[in-house]
């Protein structure tokens, strides 16, 4: 299946936008507290069933949802947010669509999730961030597997690749059984972090974590495998569970000013082995436009 991250372009331009990444700052919150975070939560979660269905109308069956959903979900448990029953209601009839349409559904905290991290404070926040992405499967009645991933980048090396990975893994035996049941990881976009061989041998043997292959990383992260060859040692970590894959062209190629990691706006050619193996999540600034037209462009 093909999929796509993050907002759909169409939905948002209508002349009333339908989006779940409503938020607030830290200044908002402390002011309005609790009872705006309800209603924002009440809101994401009512334009998410809508953007469901309209990925289910047009046979896109990957998504990839925000992390705003339920905005600073670090600062309080979920039953403590006025209308709770509400939002449980509103969660669990997105989750009724997601299995009754066979959808997959996942979640990325953003770089600032550092599992690995020296620090222990910046470690603790990504613990609290990786276990409320696992109680908002929860909430949607989804089970907690790898095909519902909660998807993390290591990053950073700090030096001594070794020490690192032995914090990743001391720091995944701290998790509940459900966020470590949703957890994968995925390959970095500079030469200096981490590539699917490292991540294979260091992370996922040890812990049983499973490998995002990311297409466009690894051209940063190659270590002398080619994209095929990376592939599979990815796919091999995620035992009875179909392999998740992201694919993306650089921007680059059509504007050499762009930093070489960006996205381009649409893509034109995922490879077929990839798309036979694994879901691919289509990153690319056209959100849904861009899976409709290489959808489109295949047909």
């Amino acid at each position: 299946m093909l999929g796509y991250p993050g907002l759909n372009r169409t939905l948002r331009d209508r002349d009333t936008p339908v989006r779940c990444t409503r938020g607030m700052q830290k200044q908002t919150f402390e002011e309005r507290g609790l009872p705006y975070v309800s209603t924002l939560a009440q809101q994401n979660l009512t334009d998410l069933y809508e953007l469901l269905q309209w990925n289910r109308d047009h046979g896109i069956t990957l998504y990839r949802c925000t992390s705003s959903l339920i905005p600073w979900n670090s600062q309080f448990a979920l039953s403590e947010l006025p209308a709770y029953n509400e939002i449980q209601r509103l969660a669990r009839r997105c989750g009724d669509l997601i299995r009754e349409h066979n959808m997959r559904f996942t979640f990325h905290p953003d770089y600032w999730c550092k599992p690995a991290s020296e620090s222990a404070e910046t470690r603790a926040r990504a613990r609290r961030a990786i276990e409320y992405h696992a109680e908002w499967f929860e909430l949607l009645g989804l089970p907690a597997t790898p095909y519902y991933g909660i998807t993390v980048h290591i990053g950073a090396t700090y030096g001594d690749i070794g020490a690192t990975a032995e914090r990743f893994q001391a720091f995944v035996n701290t998790l509940s059984d459900d966020a470590r049941a949703h957890l994968t990881v995925e390959n970095d976009d500079k030469e200096s972090l981490w590539s699917v061989p490292q991540l294979v041998e260091r992370i996922s043997d040890p812990t049983g974590v499973p490998v995002v292959f990311d297409y466009h990383h690894h051209s940063f992260t190659d270590r002398g495998y080619s994209y095929r060859e990376a592939f599979e040692m990815a796919a091999d970590t995620w035992q009875d569970v179909r392999p998740m894959t992201h694919y993306s062209e650089p921007a680059c190629l059509r504007d050499p000013t762009v930093r070489p990691q960006a996205h381009a706006e649409f893509v034109s050619d995922p490879p077929g082995w990839l798309q036979s193996a694994a879901d691919v999540m289509i990153e690319a600034d056209g959100k849904e436009r861009a899976v409709l037209k290489l959808r489109d462009a295949k047909a």
